[in-house]
């Protein structure tokens, strides 16, 4: 009975209804993939107009920039769809700059809520 239900509403060059890819990636889309989304990140960040880099010392800077930790939640956000086999349509490519575009922003809006700064030494927030 599921399989009548899933075969009725798939769709004939996308894969099907659910996103789910009946093929397999090579080794080069997977990469280009990556590529796509780590580039698409920093772009949007840049354009949201966040710091290429975090205030010095770099070491103790908890700022949030372009290089970090903007393309790191794309690729873990991306490999996350990989693994469950979704590629939406162009073998991932839409959904690597999809997800590009939401990591830069949620960096830049939502992070500072979601990872709170921790305190400083004098028991006050990193917010003013």
């Amino acid at each position: 009975m599921f399989d009548l239900v899933y075969s009725t509403v798939s769709f004939a060059s996308y894969g099907n209804a659910f996103g789910l890819s009946n093929v397999t990636l090579s080794s080069f889309d997977i990469l280009l993939a990556y590529i796509v989304a780590i580039v698409v990140a920093i772009i949007v960040a840049l354009v949201l107009k966040l710091p290429l880099l975090p205030s010095k010392p770099y070491r103790y800077s908890f700022d949030v920039s372009a290089l970090y930790p903007t393309p790191v939640i794309a690729i873990g956000i991306l490999s996350i769809f990989l693994v469950l086999n979704y590629t939406f349509i162009y073998n991932g490519i839409i959904l690597a700059a999809i997800i590009g575009i939401l990591s830069a922003l949620f960096v830049k809006y939502l992070f500072d809520f979601v990872f709170p700064k921790p305190l400083d030494e004098s028991g006050e927030d990193g917010v003013q």
